[in-house]
């Protein structure tokens, strides 16, 4: 379907069905500010190009750990600075859970190549997790 614009318009199922979202999600998106699209005939939501792209961005951020809140905050700002300090939050933040999820992946590679029976009794393994929970720093009681 087309606009009288020429630009193409889709209805909230169609943006839905591209996005894998339910219609409710996108209904939610828009009472929260995050949405609005233009209105045909009988009050429809016709998505345009530019909304495709605003949802794009909300499951980026999303993705990326931002609540709905500061994407609303983010998008919808027309400060740079409040822009860029909702971005460098989570930037840290992002960066912080990447570290956590590459010692979690250094730790399965690990043990995928470990040639151990039991691989909590490889010295590898073992040196891994050391480094991870801080074994040899905290004293333990001896068997």
């Amino acid at each position: 379907m087309k606009s009288s614009q020429g630009r193409p318009v889709l209805s909230i199922g169609d943006v839905a069905q591209r996005f894998g979202l339910a219609t409710h999600v996108l209904r939610h998106w828009e009472s929260v500010g995050l949405l609005s699209p233009a209105r045909a005939q009988g009050s429809r939501r016709r998505y345009g190009r530019d909304d495709l792209y605003r949802v794009a961005v909300i499951l980026r951020a999303k993705e990326a750990g931002f609540g709905l809140d500061d994407i609303r905050d983010m998008i919808t700002t027309q400060d740079p600075a409040t822009r860029r300090n909702i971005l460098v939050r989570h930037r840290a933040e992002l960066a912080r859970r990447i570290g956590e999820a590459q010692v979690s992946l250094d730790l399965i590679d690990c043990a995928v190549h470990c040639e151990h029976e039991d691989i909590t009794a490889c010295p590898a393994f073992r040196a891994t997790l050391a480094e991870r929970l801080w074994i040899d720093a905290q004293p333990y009681a001896q068997e």
